[in-house]
């Protein structure tokens, strides 16, 4: 099993039903050293907005989000989602977790 922290569009249940046809269940977690930024991407219908990490390396900027455990089938329909705008890293959580995180494309 892998794991992802999500801070952005994949908390909530109807992408998540989307996607891997389900609700998930997670744990609360907050990553340090990180902020929100947001990307314009267009899509079908024009440009939307969307929340995406950035590097500080300041330890006092803190992302919350959630930790799911996902199969690498699941793992591998997010990075579908997610698309060519974002790439999956991994980083580690305030609780010395390492997990799967979704930043932008450098």
């Amino acid at each position: 099993m892998a794991k992802l922290f999500a801070y952005g569009t994949l908390r909530e249940k109807d992408i998540q039903e989307n996607i891997f046809g389900r609700s998930l269940t997670g744990t609360a977690q907050s990553l340090l050293g990180y902020s929100i930024q947001t990307i314009q991407i267009e899509e079908e219908f024009g440009v939307e907005t969307y929340p995406i990490i950035t590097p500080t390396d300041n330890k006092e900027d803190v992302i919350s989000g959630i930790v799911y455990e996902l199969s690498e089938k699941d793992l591998e329909l997010a990075d579908t989602y997610e698309g060519k705008y974002y790439r999956r890293i991994e980083v580690q959580l305030q609780s010395q977790e390492k997990v799967w995180v979704y930043s932008a494309v450098n």
